[in-house]
């Protein structure tokens, strides 16, 4: 057999007949005697010692570490081809050594023959064990050589590397050897050269430059480790060396890097502060202190340029919202372009800016309340004005204004979702509500809507924005009740044309549901003109008969109405609230005298404060050059109207265009009907704060319900989380409504842990 096994060991040429006979005398010794099998396999253990003492002198022929790897390449590169077809002979040798016949059971997956065994055993006992100091010195000055720049074969590191992977037969761990040995000493040559280089780097060029070289190097290692280390599935090595380069490249310089980063921000260098994220970002915690940078630097901007244009955002809520969206246009064009919109950088930048839309440095809004059940919370921790300004923002958007008129459908609800993306950072979400429905309900009774389609809209955005179901459903109420009236007055109008075709063509009525739209239950008496004194009975009358158990209830504040006024002018058409029409009234069958401001409240039964506003409202327009009602002595102000005032139709009034009196037109009196009285405003305020107060006490009761037991902290987490969208309840609120229901006997205190609630059934 041996002739035949050294041809095979040699690579030399074997005829089919002498590969045939190998089988054939492998199979017939290890059967004719059992000693057989073992000789066999002692002369097959000297024969492939002797081929490989003769390979090792061939490499140590060589002293160049250059030509020492190529010829160890080459012989390796034979030896290892022959591992695969050399054992394919001796299969018997291998059944007849483990005693178990022709066929080897239970083998486990992954392990090698006996013979490619021993032949890589042999190998890596022999030459490897003796010259792979030598052989990974060589690689690894190879390896270092082309990190300075110079050119060399790849494939004589790659041809050491595979050496390292197949020369292992431990079948548990076919890479121990190839990691013990080439991964280990790679990885620290990689460590040791760039410890000393970036240092020296750093120092010489700067940190910013350095950055640059970091990324570069890291880029080129992790290509490099792709072609010189193991990349199989099962083989960490790249990640490690990767790791390592991140170590010595960026961590140990962190402190350096991240200094830079607050100029950076301030001054917008959006390339170098990616190239710092990317850098950062592959290091434990390493952009933690660039978030809490980033949000500084926004809170700080934010509020700083707030405070530079407070003149004009204080007083004109469009600006202010424009101002707002131009910060969060800013802001999240440096997230997107220095950190790719990565969700930690937008979390901080929506931190940040929610900061900025609930800053009450520049405008706050006070919220105070006398009801009996509130006292203790009667200063109140003041709030931004910015759900105000929203809201009113809103208004300009959805009505009839200028505004609205100037812009096209498009840009409205361009300008609305804006609107939406600046409510989600405000915290106190129902004080917008109440603002917003106050404008809604304002347009749905003068129908000022520029679109009724968008003002639907609006109701929908609001409920994607976190807005409670609860609010949004009387809102889509309002809507119904204004559908369910225009078609009660059609049909009232029906009925009653042939009684008074007039007043029945002329009269609009709103049947409104109270839970939908109530805003105070104040009502204001009022004496209004006979034509509709007289009306009222038959509508009550009318509806009545369509509903029976529900009673109507008037507010004539929130009325309106265009009246005919007749001087020697000419004739003009003005719109005028049912309490301006109840004034102008006085003079309708005596327009030439001189009323007394006793007389007028006699007339129209007003109360002294909604009189007062009234006429003011007709001696001092800003809308009229001539005021329609003249007063004597003459009021400046409000508080000017008093009972020794006499009022008198202005008789020269005419409505001016183009400085020119004209005979005949029409203007509006109404200006910002409030459709609310001044007690109802105090009724608002404490209508928030009570709201609140029950929002808190029913969110504690459903945790606690759910809970049964919780501590303080745990109460407090879950109660912002349930109530965010609303509001963010104060730790003062919280803590008293905690006391009120423990008072009540919903709750109470662990006995022995005062920290730890317990529900009460």
């Amino acid at each position: 057999m041996r002739p035949t096994v050294l041809k095979l060991l040699h690579q030399e040429p074997v005829t089919r007949e002498e590969w045939q006979d190998l089988f054939w005398s492998v199979h017939s010794v290890c059967l004719w005697d059992e000693k057989g099998a073992s000789k066999v396999h002692k002369a097959l253990h000297d024969d492939i010692l002797w081929f490989i003492k003769g390979a090792q002198n061939r490499v140590l022929l060589h002293q160049d570490d250059s030509a020492l790897l190529k010829a160890y390449i080459a012989e390796w590169s034979k030896f290892f081809t022959q591992c695969d077809y050399l054992p394919k002979p001796f299969g018997q040798l291998e059944a007849t050594l483990i005693g178990k016949g022709s066929a080897r059971p239970n083998k486990t997956p992954g392990e090698e023959s006996i013979v490619r065994k021993l032949m890589l055993d042999s190998w890596n006992q022999s030459i490897f064990s003796n010259i792979k100091d030598r052989l990974q010195d060589s690689a690894m000055k190879l390896v270092h050589a082309e990190r300075n720049g110079e050119a060399f074969d790849t494939q004589l590191v790659i041809g050491v590397r595979e050496s390292y992977v197949n020369l292992s037969s431990n079948c548990e761990d076919k890479l121990k050897i190839y990691k013990d040995n080439f991964e280990k000493a790679y990885i620290s040559a990689t460590e040791s050269f760039y410890k000393a280089k970036a240092l020296e780097y750093r120092q010489l060029n700067g940190v910013q430059c350095y950055m640059k070289y970091a990324d570069t190097k890291l880029k080129e290692e992790e290509n490099r480790a792709v072609r010189y280390l193991e990349s199989r599935k099962d083989c960490k090595s790249v990640e490690t060396l990767v790791a390592c380069c991140v170590k010595v490249l960026v961590a140990d310089h962190k402190d350096e890097i991240i200094a830079q980063c607050p100029s950076m921000i301030h001054i917008n260098e959006v390339d170098k502060l990616r190239l710092m994220f990317s850098l950062l970002d592959r290091i434990d915690d390493g952009i933690q202190e660039m978030l809490r940078y980033l949000e500084d630097h926004i809170k700080l901007q934010g509020k700083e340029d707030m405070k530079a244009s407070a003149e004009i955002i204080t007083t004109d809520s469009e600006q202010y919202v424009e101002k707002l969206l131009q910060l969060f246009n800013r802001f999240s064009s440096l997230v997107r372009d220095a950190f790719n919109d990565d969700p930690r950088f937008l979390t901080s930048r929506d931190k940040a800016f929610e900061d900025i839309v609930n800053d009450t440095s520049i405008f706050k809004l006070e919220l105070a309340t006398k009801s009996k059940g509130v006292t203790n919370l009667k200063s109140m921790v003041p709030e931004s004005k910015c759900p105000e300004l929203l809201a009113n923002y809103c208004d300009m958007l959805l009505r009839k204004t200028p505004l609205s008129k100037r812009l096209t459908s498009e840009e409205i609800e361009k300008k609305l979702k804006d609107v939406i993306l600046v409510l989600k950072y405000v915290r106190n979400k129902d004080v917008f509500m109440r603002f917003h429905k106050t404008h809604l309900i304002r347009r749905l009774i003068l129908e000022s809507s520029a679109d009724s389609e968008k003002e639907e809209n609006m109701v929908d955005w609001l409920r994607e924005v976190g807005v409670p179901a609860d609010f949004v459903n009387k809102l889509q109420r309002m809507f119904q009740d204004i559908k369910v009236s225009e078609d009660l007055n059609q049909e009232f109008k029906e009925v009653h044309r042939d009684h008074n075709e007039y007043i029945a063509d002329s009269i609009n009525i709103k049947i409104l549901n109270a839970g939908a739209w109530a805003r105070t239950s104040d009502r204001i008496p009022v004496t209004l003109p006979t034509e509709l004194e007289d009306y009222i009975p038959e509508v009550e009358e009318f509806y009545r008969q369509k509903h029976r158990g529900r009673k109507l209830h008037w507010h004539h504040f929130m009325s309106n109405g265009i009246i005919s006024f007749s001087n020697k002018s000419g004739k003009f058409d003005l719109e005028v609230t049912t309490f301006q029409m109840a004034v102008l009234f006085a003079w309708n069958e005596r327009p030439l005298e001189r009323i007394s401001y006793e007389s007028l409240k006699l007339a129209t039964e007003l109360p002294d404060s909604e009189l007062t506003k009234t006429l003011f409202s007709l001696v001092q327009s800003p809308k009229l050059r001539k005021q329609v009602l003249l007063c004597s002595p003459e009021a400046k102000k409000p508080t000017d109207i008093n009972e020794s005032c006499m009022f008198w139709v202005n008789q020269n009034f005419s409505v001016i265009k183009n400085n020119k009196p004209q005979p005949r037109g029409k203007i509006s009196l109404i200006g910002r009907m409030t459709f609310t009285t001044d007690r109802g405003k105090e009724e608002d305020s404490d209508s928030i704060i009570q709201l609140r107060i029950l929002r808190v006490q029913e969110a504690i009761v459903k945790i606690l319900k759910m809970r049964k037991t919780i501590s303080n902290a745990a109460l407090q987490t879950e109660l912002v989380e349930i109530l965010k969208n609303m509001f963010l309840p104060s730790k003062k609120l919280i803590k008293e409504q905690i006391e009120w229901l423990i008072e009540h006997k919903y709750m109470r205190r662990d006995d022995e842990n005062i920290n730890q609630f317990i529900y009460m059934a």
